[in-house]
């Protein structure tokens, strides 16, 4: 009647956990990210949004919130900011004015050019070639879209 005892979740050690690790390099690439992008007056945010604008310019809010999985409360204060800073502009759609459409300015296109060594410096760094580090990214974006089918409604009617 002597059962082995099962290890709990928390007997697992923190360095053996998934979630540990992608956290812990997220950290990392934030601590490398930072004084990069200090240099170009960019927070790590801010430059998602600079990257997705400069590959597409003219990207509706929810659009660009649907690309960097960030929701309307916090990207429309941090729109704000880089409106205020002169790297944007918001505008209304005339087709739709529900719809605001966001358009990378002079100044804007001007700091593209400052940022292109940041990536070469993260790829660098991370001291992947290129087939490895394209086969963890495609890991870690199925993780992530398992994790999110998760949260989805399954129903109108499912009340779990």
């Amino acid at each position: 009647m002597n059962k082995a005892r099962q290890p709990a979740p928390t007997d697992q050690a923190v360095g053996d956990m998934l979630c540990f690790s992608i956290y812990s390099a997220g950290h990392a690439f934030n601590q490398l990210y930072r004084p990069l992008l200090d240099e170009i007056g960019l927070t790590y945010p801010q430059y998602l949004v600079m990257v997705a604008l400069w590959n597409r310019d003219g990207l509706r809010v929810k659009e660009l919130g649907d690309t960097l999985f960030l929701d309307s409360s916090t990207l429309t204060p941090l729109l704000k900011r880089m409106e205020a800073a002169g790297l944007i502009t918001r505008t209304r759609n005339p087709e739709d004015e529900r719809q605001v459409l966001l358009h990378v300015t002079d100044q804007g296109w001007a700091l593209r050019t400052r940022a292109q060594p940041v990536a070469a410096c993260i790829q660098e760094a991370v001291g992947l070639d290129a087939e490895t580090l394209s086969k963890v990214q495609v890991a870690i974006d199925a993780i992530r879209d398992n994790l999110q089918k998760r949260d989805e409604p399954t129903g109108a009617h499912d009340n779990r």
